[in-house]
């Protein structure tokens, strides 16, 4: 059984202090060699020069792939386009495209309203410069109209270009692999466009929640129990959550994924953990 690859997503840090920790974070990550790492974009661009400072510094500090995220709503194609030129002249050839969220106070959509228009947009601007992933959501994004309509969409941003999709964090396999074979039956080769499965690994109880609750992510029910008994003990969160995630990637690997992206917090040890212990390195 082949290994799937793996890589990690950070988010730029707030002071000079969060930033000079996310290097040494990414200095230690790398020596696992990852295939990448993907930097996160806010709402309406909020966090446009930091990500910028973090792409570019990563950039310098390794020869391992950076993919910046890039999000269309609250910038025009102007804007976009600045940002795709930039990127390319930084030697950047992956791209995570999103829709991303509406910043408060704006009204209306934007020229590109939707990670659809976004994924043609750059292949209309950059022709196949870029290896673009976009967004997947085993348990239905959060706004879509329904379970179909959100797979169908995923179908639409592949044909329009995705070479891969990442997914939203789970921690029921059967929604990765119900999603895995809804797009096969739509005509999508998950082997050359893959639908790669994102890891959550768990270390505090009141984020993981506040996340899921964001973005619709399901917390299984035994889950959610166990992090309420443990309390404030946060060895015992770390363990049990070590356990579950472990468990859920097992059954991933057995089931042929192809890839795990891995949101890493910013954080060494849990990712570190967890991808040495599934044999991934």
């Amino acid at each position: 059984m082949s290994k799937p690859a793996f890589s990690f997503e950070f988010f730029p840090a707030k002071s000079e202090q969060g930033h000079e920790k996310l290097l040494s974070t990414f200095d230690e990550l790398n020596k696992l060699s990852p295939t990448y790492f993907s930097v996160t974009y806010g709402a309406g661009g909020s966090t446009r020069s930091r990500t910028l400072e973090i792409v570019q510094d990563l950039c310098l500090r390794g020869e391992t792939e950076v993919a910046p995220h890039i999000s269309c709503i609250g910038d025009g194609k102007d804007e976009i386009a600045e940002l795709l030129t930039h990127y390319k002249s930084l030697g950047i050839k992956r791209l995570v495209a999103l829709r991303g969220d509406l910043p408060s106070g704006q009204v209306g959509m934007g020229q590109l309203p939707f990670a659809l228009d976004l994924v043609k947009f750059i292949r209309e601007h950059s022709g196949d410069h870029f290896h673009i992933e976009v967004a997947a959501y085993p348990e239905m994004h959060p706004q879509a109209r329904s379970f179909l309509f959100d797979i169908d969409n995923l179908v639409n941003k592949y044909q329009a270009g995705a070479n891969a999709a990442i997914t939203q964090f789970f921690y029921n396999a059967d929604s990765y692999l119900y999603l895995r074979d809804a797009l096969e039956s739509r005509g999508i080769d998950t082997v050359a466009q893959p639908l790669v499965a994102g890891i959550m690994p768990i270390t505090n109880s009141s984020n993981l929640m506040r996340f899921a609750d964001s973005c619709g992510a399901d917390i299984p029910r035994y889950v959610r129990k166990q992090l309420a008994d443990f309390g404030d003990d946060r060895k015992a969160i770390r363990e049990f959550g070590f356990d579950v995630v472990y468990r859920l990637c097992e059954r991933l690997i057995a089931e042929g994924v192809p890839a795990m992206h891995f949101y890493s917090m910013n954080k060494v040890e849990p990712n570190k953990r967890l991808v040495e212990a599934l044999g991934l390195t």
